[in-house]
This record gives C-alpha cells, structure tokens and sequence, in this order.
C-alpha cells in the first residue's frame, strides 16, 4: 500500500502545500488574511480555514510579547485544545512546531513543517518564509502537533 495523506508515516502534505501557499504574504501583528497580511499565529489560523473549515475558536488579542510578563503559555494552551501532539522521532511533513525562542520563555512561534529539514512560518521584517529546520530552530521546538483529521 502506497502512503496517503492520512497515513501513519505520510504526514500531511495537504497542509504543508496550504501553508506553501501563503509565502510571500506580508507580517502583520494579528492579522489572518491571505495575501494581505499574517503573523505565525494568522498563517496557522489561515491554513485551518483552508483546510479543515472554520476555526474553533478566535484568539483574543495579544501583544506582540505574547505572555511572558505572566509566564501563561496561552499558546501552548491553544495548541492543546485543538491540535494533536506528536511522540518524539522524525519531523513530519504538515506537523505544526511551536516554539520557545529564548530557554525558559513561553512558546511564542509557530510554524508549518514541509518535511525533516524545513518550515514555514511567518516572521517579523520577512513575511511568510519557508526556512530551514536548522539546528539553532530545532532546539528551540517547545512542542510538536498535528492537524486533526
């Protein structure tokens, strides 16, 4: 049997090819919408909407500091309400990877994994950006999720 979309090992690559297509859409803190404007947490809201339907829930606003004056790991949270978390092993292709961009801070970025070696994500002064997992991002993955079926 070949491996398929939903398949164990297959990852998904309906949403690394969603996330693929939001690159070149400009940063803007808060927004989701395609080709106008997003920020990590808008391009993940934006695949969602493209693939699964409507999202579960709308985030409050947030500053760009996220919660590290509290230490609440709103993201984290939201993660965990909607998305599947992965085992350790192989980065898969469509997994969502959050995270930590300084050791002991909260998980505060997010991005779309196009396979073992790369991501997309939307970074601040870059826009939306297929990047390479290089070893300075994998150690900062807090946590590791996958789309609902």
């Amino acid at each position: 049997m070949s491996p398929t979309a939903t398949s164990p090992g297959a990852g998904r690559p309906d949403i690394a090819a969603a996330a693929r297509g939001w690159i070149g859409t400009p940063y803007v803190h808060q927004a989701s919408t395609w080709g106008a404007g997003c920020d990590c947490l808008g391009l993940l809201r934006g695949v969602w909407r493209e693939v699964i339907g409507p999202e579960p829930e709308r985030p409050p606003a947030y500053t760009s500091d996220w919660s590290e004056p509290t230490g609440d790991e709103r993201l984290l949270g939201a993660a965990l309400r909607h998305l599947t978390p992965v085992p350790s092993g192989p980065v898969r292709t469509g997994e969502v990877l959050l995270f930590r961009m300084r050791t002991g801070s909260v998980a505060k970025h997010l991005g779309i994994a196009t396979g073992p070696t790369g991501f997309i994500h939307a970074y601040s002064g870059h826009g939306v950006v297929e990047s390479a997992l290089t070893a300075p991002w994998a150690r900062r993955i807090a946590a590791r999720f996958a789309f609902p079926d």
